[in-house]
C-alpha cells in the first residue's frame, strides 16, 4: 500500500493574543509539490524503514526515521496491533523548511497502518494520537482535503489559558472552519534559502514566550484582512487583491514576529520577489520558505527568483492541490 501526500504553505496563525477566549487559528494552502510518498508492507514484527536510492540527504533520512518510528509506535500502541510494518520512503523533502513535512510524514504513517487494519479515521483523529495539530490544523486540512484551508484554533481553556505552543501546552487538533478551491490557473513560486536561523525546538518556545501575547489590535486587523479581504477576493478570483492581502498579513501579529526573526537573506528574498512582480509575497510558517503568487502575466518572476537565489538555496514553481492525500492499495 502506498500513500502520496501534498505539502503546504502555512500563511499565518490568526490569534496569539487570546483576549476573546480562543487562541491560534490559521490559514494555509495545499500545494502539489514537493510530495512525501510512503510505501508500507506488512511484516512479522517491529518497524523497519528504508529509502528509495534517490534519497541521499542525511537530514531528510534522519527526520523521516524519527517521524515514522514515533508515529508507528503511537498508533500501534493505541490500537494494540500485533503485526509489524516495513516502510519504504519513495519521495521526501527537507524538514524544517516551512513546508510542513513533519505533519505529512506522521499522518501518512498512521493512515497506512490504520488502513491495513480496516480503521477509518480522519487526520484530526490521527493527529490527536500521534501528537500533531496542537497549534495549527493546516497540515491536517491539507492532508485530508487540500485547497485553501482555515482552522478555528483552540478554546483557551484547552491550552491552560495560555497562547504558548503545543510543546508547552498540549491541545487536541483544531477543527477546520473553512475549505475552498484555489484557482488552478494561479501558480506559486517558492524559494528556500539556506539560512542558519531555522526555528525549532526550544528556540521556537522562547520566541512564543518573548513575543506573545501579540497586540489585540493586530489580531483584529488580521482577522478582518483574512475574512473580509483575502477569502472573498480568492472566491472572486481577484489575484491582485489576494496578493495585497498576503503582503499586508506579513506586517501583523505573530506573522510579523516570524518574519522579523528570520535571516536577512530570507527577508531580502521576500523583498526581491515583490520587486520581480509577484502579486503577493509571504513566508510560510517560520520559514525559510518564501512564496509568491503569479499567473500567466508574470511568469518571469520564476526565472528572476531562480537567478537571484542561485546555488544559495532552491526555487521551484508549483500549483495548489485541491484534494488531499492519494492512496493505492
Amino acid at each position: 500500500m502506498i500513500i502520496k501526500t501534498p505539502s503546504r504553505i502555512h500563511m499565518t496563525l490568526i490569534d496569539l493574543n487570546g483576549s476573546y477566549g480562543r487562541a491560534d487559528g490559521g490559514i494555509g494552502l495545499t500545494i502539489n509539490k514537493p510530495n512525501f510518498t510512503l510505501n508500507c508492507e506488512l511484516a512479522e514484527k517491529g518497524i523497519t524503514i528504508d529509502f528509495n536510492e534517490n534519497i541521499t540527504d542525511k537530514e531528510i533520512k534522519n527526520e523521516a526515521v524519527k517521524k515514522i518510528s514515533d508515529s508507528a509506535d503511537k498508533i500501534i500502541s493505541k490500537f494494540n496491533f500485533d503485526e509489524g510494518f516495513h516502510f519504504t520512503v519513495e519521495e521526501a523533502y527537507p524538514p524544517h523548511s516551512g513546508l510542513g513535512s513533519g505533519t505529512q510524514m506522521s499522518l501518512a504513517t498512521a493512515k497506512l497502518i490504520c488502513e491495513f487494519n480496516g480503521i477509518a479515521m480522519d487526520s484530526i483523529g490521527l493527529g490527536a494520537i500521534v501528537g500533531r495539530g496542537g497549534s495549527s490544523g493546516i497540515g491536517m486540512g491539507a492532508f485530508d482535503y487540500g485547497g485553501f484551508v482555515v482552522d478555528g484554533g483552540h478554546d483557551l481553556k484547552d491550552k491552560g489559558g495560555s497562547v504558548l505552543p503545543s510543546s508547552v501546552n498540549p491541545a487536541k487538533p483544531p477543527q477546520l472552519i473553512g475549505r475552498y478551491d484555489f484557482p488552478e490557473d494561479w501558480e506559486l513560486v517558492v524559494g528556500v534559502c539556506k539560512a542558519d536561523t531555522t526555528v525549532t525546538g526550544m528556540k521556537e518556545d522562547d520566541i512564543f514566550e518573548n513575543y506573545c501575547p501579540v497586540p489585540k489590535n493586530d489580531v483584529e486587523q488580521l482577522s478582518h484582512i483574512i475574512f473580509m479581504n483575502l477569502i472573498p477576493f480568492l472566491l472572486e478570483k481577484n489575484i491582485e487583491a489576494v496578493g495585497d492581502s498576503i503582503n499586508n498579513i506579513q506586517k501583523l501579529g505573530f506573522k510579523n514576529v516570524e518574519v522579523s526573526r528570520q535571516a536577512k537573506n530570507v527577508r531580502d528574498l521576500m523583498e526581491k520577489m515583490g520587486e520581480f512582480g509577484a502579486y503577493g509575497v509571504g513566508m510560510s510558517s517560520f520559514g525559510p520558505a518564501v512564496y509568491g503568487i503569479i499567473d500567466k502575466k508574470n511568469q518571469d518572476v520564476y526565472k528572476a527568483t531562480k537567478d537571484y537565489v542561485g546555488d544559495k538555496g532552491f526555487v521551484f514553481k508549483t500549483k495548489a492541490q485541491n484534494h488531499g492525500y492519494e492512496i493505492e492499495k
